[in-house]
């Protein structure tokens, strides 16, 4: 009997010792500054990029304030915590403001010049800004995040055919 209680002291002892262990590990691994493989989804604003992007790239200088005002004041009014730039083409020449829908995987244009709704397939580019030198750096992905700021479509997007009213054709007098 003796033994068989000395025996559990042991294992107990032991069992302490494992748990001691793990935690140490834990704590050993989880101090350790490395790359972390997985990052928790953040839902914060871009709002304030834009406002710079805006400020000091797209919409530069006196010339450009007040359409710079009208789409920093819709920005406010808009619910939206995201807001993505469309470009003209890779020159970076702005053209509109738009929202991203989650459940759609659309676009929707908030102001600005460009189509309405526009689907994540049919974008083209896509660039995030850098606020330090004041320019926008292209990603090599083509899939739409909370870390992109820009983005330009195919320039087919940007012709559409207009049906202007037919020409009358002269009378003679």
């Amino acid at each position: 009997m003796k033994k068989l209680h000395h025996l559990l002291a042991v294992v107990s002892t032991l069992f302490d010792l494992c748990g001691f262990l793990v935690l140490c590990l834990v704590k050993m691994l989880s101090s350790v500054s490395g790359p972390k493989l997985f990052k928790e989804p953040s839902f914060k604003s871009n709002k304030f990029i834009i406002h710079n992007a805006l400020s000091r790239c797209c919409l530069a200088g006196k010339v450009n304030e007040s359409q710079k005002n009208k789409i920093i004041e819709e920005m406010e009014k808009s619910s939206a915590s995201h807001f993505l730039i469309l470009l003209r083409d890779a020159n970076c020449q702005f053209r509109a403001i738009y929202t991203l829908d989650g459940q759609s995987e659309e676009l929707h244009r908030l102001c600005g010049v460009g189509p309405r709704a526009i689907s994540s397939s049919a974008v083209e580019a896509i660039y995030k800004y850098s606020s330090d030198r004041k320019q926008f750096n292209t990603l090599p992905s083509r899939t739409l995040s909370m870390s992109v700021d820009a983005f330009t479509i195919p320039a087919h997007l940007w012709h559409t055919k207009k049906h202007g009213t037919p020409k009358k054709v002269a009378t003679p007098k």
